[in-house]
């Protein structure tokens, strides 16, 4: 790190990724990974949830290799022979694409969506959700994980003011976009009703301050008000997608968007982003007239070798030889279940949320509804020491409080065995209740 900051601002590419502990990782293979010193930690980190059949999976890392072989890099005009072929394996299978695009990151996606939303509306105003992150665009950039004292008490129906995460964001453009909690459909109408909002944004599961959940009827809500209101849904599904289902979160809850958007496990971690939807505002990309089209542009957009990537892991999750889903749930029961004996037993309040591969450890004693709720009742002070903790014995998580884990079809019930046995060292240790 030292060294990189010669040269990078801050010694490393993205900022999102520079800790406490600062580990500079070398290699990782299936559900392990190694850092600079040759320390072992099985992963639960997954490269921000990207990661989803294992790190340098063999059928993935073939698939790179015989485009490499087939000198199938870069043609740089018409389409690529293989991106009809990753459309195709989406489409139809995720409830709410019919039509799809391909970018290279998340960001990316979520950009092209705002576009679509506003040409479509003839609006300029969007809202998203406070403790969700859809990306580092103007737009979006702003109130992940806020200071309570930056965007003020829990107001329902009600907005906070942007809390943005980057420098350089115009206010005359922050005024366009309007923060609500999560699960609070008066605060989606009391917003609607004063300004010309053209969608809402949101992680049907806000994911990146854990697993906050959805709450009976909330999502359903959100259909019926864009129904009524006439502004557009997008689910950002850059993590929940593939994750939770082949078909999205969307599939599992039953609640069809206008819009979506995927990244990180679509491709097991080589870089890729999709914007997917209705055909009638899909086809704003191509629209015939010029004042409403929405451009899509990008050098490497369907780039062959993250294509590649993306077609073998998505055969992989559809392969009922694999059975990935199956493995995954019943990896993930093992060790929630496990936590919540070891947990119990200390006696200290804790709540596991749990969706698939997807998990959180909460030092509170119920399940967070919102950010406010979540940012109000969380040990996060008594999380991160237990983090760092388990750091030290060999389990890697994210160690900054509410970051998910995620699970990978690599991982075992050998990981998850010895992952609940440093658990419970660490929960014993002296050190720890300090």
């Amino acid at each position: 790190m030292a060294q990189n900051e010669r040269w990078i601002p801050g010694g490393v590419v993205s900022l999102n990724r520079k800790v406490d502990p600062n580990l500079c990782f070398t290699r990782g293979k299936g559900s392990r990974v190694w850092d600079i010193d040759g320390n072992e930690y099985i992963d639960y980190q997954a490269a921000f949830s990207a990661v989803f059949l294992g790190h340098n999976d063999e059928d993935v890392n073939e698939a790179v290799a015989l485009a490499l072989r087939d000198d199938r890099v870069l043609m740089g005009a018409g389409p690529t022979d293989r991106e009809g072929e990753l459309a195709e394996l989406i489409c139809g299978r995720v409830p709410g694409v019919e039509k799809l695009q391909i970018t290279n990151t998340g960001s990316e996606a979520t950009y092209h969506a705002l576009r679509i939303a506003r040409a479509y509306t003839g609006r300029d105003d969007l809202i998203i959700i406070q403790g969700g992150y859809n990306g580092w665009h103007n737009d979006v950039a702003g109130n992940v994980i806020s200071d309570l004292r930056s965007v003020g008490p829990r107001v329902s129906p009600g907005e906070y003011p942007f809390d943005p995460i980057s420098a350089g964001i115009p206010v005359s453009h922050q005024r366009h976009v309007h923060i609500v909690n999560f699960n609070d459909l008066d605060s989606i109408r009391y917003v609607a009703a004063r300004y010309p909002i053209s969608c809402v944004m949101l992680e049907p599961i806000l994911q990146n301050i854990g697993v906050v959940k959805p709450q009976p009827g909330y999502l359903e809500g959100l259909r019926a008000l864009a129904d009524e209101l006439g502004f557009l849904l997008i689910f950002d599904e850059v993590k929940t997608g593939f994750r939770h289902a082949f078909g999205g979160y969307q599939s599992l809850c039953g609640v069809t968007p206008d819009l979506c958007t995927f990244g990180k496990a679509v491709a097991n971690g080589y870089p890729i982003g999709i914007i997917g939807g209705r055909t009638r505002f899909m086809d704003y990309f191509t629209h015939p007239e010029r004042e409403k089209r929405v451009l899509i542009a990008g050098t490497y957009n369907a780039h062959p070798i993250p294509v590649a990537a993306a077609i073998a892991t998505l055969h992989k999750l559809l392969s009922p030889r694999h059975d990935v889903y199956t493995h995954i749930e019943n990896l993930g029961r093992s060790l929630q279940l496990g936590l919540n004996d070891i947990l119990r037993r200390s006696g200290r309040a804790f709540h596991v949320a749990r969706q698939g591969s997807a998990l959180c450890v909460y030092f509170m004693d119920h399940a967070p509804v919102d950010f406010h709720d979540l940012a109000r009742c969380n040990d996060a002070a008594f999380d991160r020491k237990w983090r760092l903790a388990l750091i030290e014995k060999g389990i890697y998580q994210f160690p900054l409080s509410s970051k998910q884990a995620s699970l990978s079809f690599a991982h075992s019930e050998e990981d998850i065995a010895l992952t609940l046995e440093k658990v419970e060292e660490v929960m014993m240790s002296p050190a720890l209740t300090a």
